[in-house]
Order: structure tokens, then sequence, then C-alpha cells
């Protein structure tokens, strides 16, 4: 599994995971669960969506 996520796609997934997750918890709504979905993507630096794409956000030559 080869990252294709660069460091500033990285910090906007995990902003935006951290909102949603704070307004469910401030909501009191289930759908902030789906927050989990860009802060996992950050973590591994690793973005399925992408892959039939071809796009990659990272700097990095193979």
């Amino acid at each position: 599994m080869k990252k294709n996520i660069g460091s500033v796609d990285m910090w906007i997934r995990i902003i935006l995971g951290v909102v949603v997750i704070a307004l469910g918890i401030f909501y009191q709504s289930w759908w902030g669960v789906l927050g989990v979905i860009p802060l996992m993507t950050a973590f591994m630096r690793w973005c399925p969506v992408y892959l039939p794409f071809g796009i990659r956000t990272n700097k990095v030559k193979e």
C-alpha cells in the first residue's frame, strides 16, 4: 500500500474529521461517527478513492 496523501491533504482530513466528530457530539447524532473515516485515511496516508483516478497528493517520486 503506497502512500497517496500529502501533508496538506492529511491536515485537511484531520481537521475535517475532528469537526465532524465534534458536531456529532454537539448535536448528539450518530452522523459524527463518519468523522472517523477522514481521520483513518489521514493517519494511514492512503485513500482508496484516489486509486481508480490515479490521484496522488504527495510529492514522493516512485
